[in-house]
């Protein structure tokens, strides 16, 4: 455990800034995890319907941090791409 003032209040905002991650990369992995499934089901009109919530949460995961700018667009565009050869 931290001893000084400033360590431990490093320690607390580690902590909350990893739960924040978490969360952010549990709605990322859900949503495309769910996109996936419809387009296993043929359903990939439905899928299509889901892009705009992804690209938000990949969005917003890239402007707080949590994932690179990069690597919200790539993820992006396989989601796209995968969706498209669906259709």
């Amino acid at each position: 455990m931290p001893i000084k003032n400033a360590a431990k209040k490093a320690l607390r905002q580690s902590i909350k800034r990893q739960k924040i991650n978490k969360s952010y990369e549990h709605k990322i992995k859900s949503l495309i995890k769910e996109a996936r499934i419809l387009v296993a089901q043929k359903k990939a009109k439905e899928a299509k319907d889901l892009l705009p919530d992804i690209y938000q949460i990949l969005d917003k995961a890239a402007k707080v941090g949590t994932i690179k700018k990069n690597n919200a667009s790539r993820r992006k565009s396989r989601v796209t791409k995968f969706i498209s050869k669906a259709l």
